[in-house]
């Protein structure tokens, strides 16, 4: 392979990776029956969080829990539609402060949509440079690996 072909494959491999995000992952994640409740360790298994951030969440207001009548957390449908954006947007490096003011506008209604808007405008402008540093990353990796194991050239 030249150098060409190998940067074009390396760039391949880093804009459309091999396990990349689809529609059946996130569908698995946003819960949409409302027949059942989830504890918190089902939930945070499910989310790929510990139940210490449930909780933590919690504490500072960003989501709501019911408890059953033994006083344990029961995750519904809308709180684990939440925390799935809540734990999402923290991946992605949203603060705390965002998504409390985040949350904050949501509870205050429909007419702070535009400005949650603006908000989530924002933060895909951030996440959109920041990928496509990391796929430029990726692709000297990609690159990198391909030329150790072609091994020397003559």
């Amino acid at each position: 392979m030249d150098n060409d072909e190998a940067l074009r494959e390396a760039l391949r491999l880093a804009v459309d990776p091999a396990g990349g995000v689809s529609v059946e992952a996130l569908r698995e994640l946003a819960r949409d029956d409302d027949a059942t409740d989830w504890d918190i360790a089902t939930t945070a298994a499910r989310l790929g969080v510990n139940p210490h951030t449930l909780r933590y969440y919690e504490r500072i207001g960003l989501v709501r829990v019911d408890r059953d009548g033994a006083g344990h957390r029961r995750y519904d449908a809308a709180a684990v539609r939440r925390l799935v954006f809540l734990t999402r947007m923290r991946t992605s490096g949203m603060p705390i402060s965002d998504l409390r003011r985040y949350v904050e506008l949501v509870d205050d209604g429909q007419e702070t949509v535009p400005e949650r808007l603006d908000m989530l405008l924002e933060h895909r402008d951030t996440l959109r440079a920041q990928i496509a540093q990391l796929q430029l990353s990726l692709a000297a990796t990609e690159y990198k690996i391909s030329t150790y194991q072609e091994g020397p050239r003559p």
